[in-house]
């Protein structure tokens, strides 16, 4: 599983991003895609939700998933996202090129949520809560 990346200070009502794959940098996003997809995250992590056509619902990948829409110079992007209680998870960014999503990236997405949960799971255990 990929290292969790959560974001080093998290001001008090905002959640954090837990990155499980993915980047967002300048390349292969423009300034203005990233600065796009930088707005969209945090307005998740402020609680808000968004719909079309900033976001698209994806409850085929999973409870509370969605795929933010960046349109940027030559590319549309997709961040696949799962909006949980206390954070906020990257679970894939990719450069969308067909009109759906590939099964390939639904499957990782569902792995590495299967992964985060168990492994979020374990340390709870492990302090005993």
């Amino acid at each position: 599983m990929a290292k969790l990346r959560p974001a080093t200070k998290v001001p008090p009502g905002r959640k954090p991003l837990v990155w499980l794959h993915g980047e967002i940098k300048t390349p292969p996003f423009t300034a203005e895609g990233r600065q796009e997809a930088g707005l969209l995250l945090g307005l998740l992590q402020h609680g808000e939700r968004l719909g079309m056509p900033q976001a698209e619902p994806l409850p085929n990948v999973g409870p509370r998933c969605a795929a933010l829409r960046v349109r940027d110079a030559d590319h549309n992007w997709r961040i696949m996202v799962r909006i949980d209680a206390d954070a906020v998870l990257i679970l894939e960014v990719y450069a969308k090129k067909t009109k759906t999503i590939p099964h390939e990236v639904i499957a990782r997405c569902q792995q590495r949520m299967k992964q985060y949960d168990a492994a979020v799971k374990e340390a709870k255990k492990q302090s005993g809560n």
